[in-house]
């Protein structure tokens, strides 16, 4: 079965339609029932020595995969080996992609950031980031805002498109079911730092060759200065905490020529993060704009790849 044509128009559904909130109020959204799977094995299997919680986290892991890449197998055995059958599995696709989702609340950061309405664009970036929003000022919500459009352009598209050509809904399915155990227990606290160990490693894994093409994308979709941005990624990317969202972070901190990442705070914690293409000065609301359009432009250069991959 063509895998590209099928990424492909779950992509231009997404791009057109979104996630219908009045779907969402009356069904839910696939990544939901997937997190609310993510949530009853916490609750019941973490406990115990720091060990055991280990072992648990890892069970945890086994159960989501296997319930949500069973069911996407076993949707894929049932298509038809026909173009009915990749349309169907565009429909089924559809909801995992968030193209549409992530521009949109990037873009109501950088309405009320360009207004100068603090208060709105802080409720804004908070919809989006884990940040305490009352301690972020303009130049820290615009840089959070940034930041998580770079990072969710490979979490969030690329990544999911990716695993969804080599492997169809199998790999699309396990990717986001991978992509949301780490948001819910791949963090490090006192409660998930243990128990969530599998699922941060294995997103780890999973996002290597996506968070590198998607900063790899970020800098082709430049006009001009490809190869500075280019450089400034394959230099500043290795400093992020992270070991694959500095590479898109970078990318677009170059492409716009702004600085990303730095001291930040989450909750009560003061995180001091180094620097991302540092020396350039702070983005603002038209940064974000600018940030923005060459979004638009790497979901436009991803729809032709998966145009010529399907062709091929």
């Amino acid at each position: 079965m063509n895998f590209a044509l099928m990424m492909l128009l779950a992509l231009c559904i997404d791009l057109v339609l979104g996630w219908p909130n009045a779907l969402f109020v009356k069904i839910g959204h696939p990544v939901t029932w997937i997190g609310a799977l993510i949530a009853i094995c916490e609750r019941r299997l973490n406990s115990g020595s720091r060990r055991a919680r280990i072992c648990k986290g890892g069970a945890a892991v086994v159960i989501v995969l296997l319930t949500a890449g069973g069911l996407a197998l076993l949707f894929q055995k049932l298509l038809p080996q026909n173009l009915i059958g990749i349309a169907i599995g565009g429909i089924i696709a559809w909801p995992f992609s968030a193209a549409r989702s992530l521009h949109e609340h990037v873009a109501k950061v950088a309405e009320p950031l360009k207004a100068n309405d603090l208060n709105g664009a802080r409720k804004a970036v908070s919809m989006i980031v884990g940040r305490d929003p009352t301690q972020l000022d303009q130049a820290a919500i615009a840089r959070a805002a940034t930041e998580s459009l770079a990072e969710n352009s490979s979490d969030g598209v690329i990544a999911p498109l990716f695993w969804g050509c080599l492997l169809g809904l199998p790999g699309l399915v396990l990717y986001k079911a991978i992509n949301t155990l780490d948001s819910m227990i791949g963090h490090r606290s006192d409660r998930y730092e243990a128990f969530g160990k599998v699922a941060a490693r294995l997103d780890d894994i999973v996002n290597w060759m996506p968070a590198r093409l998607t900063g790899l994308g970020f800098c082709c979709v430049l006009p001009v200065r490809t190869i500075d941005a280019f450089k400034t990624m394959m230099r500043d990317a290795r400093k992020h905490r992270s070991p694959n969202a500095g590479w898109p972070e970078t990318a677009l901190a170059a492409a716009i020529n702004r600085r990303l990442s730095g001291p930040r705070v989450y909750e009560t914690r003061v995180s001091n993060e180094p620097w991302l293409n540092a020396g350039a000065p702070d983005p603002d609301g038209s940064d974000l704009d600018k940030a923005l359009a060459l979004y638009r432009r790497l979901i436009a250069l991803t729809a032709l790849i998966l145009v010529l991959i399907a062709l091929i």
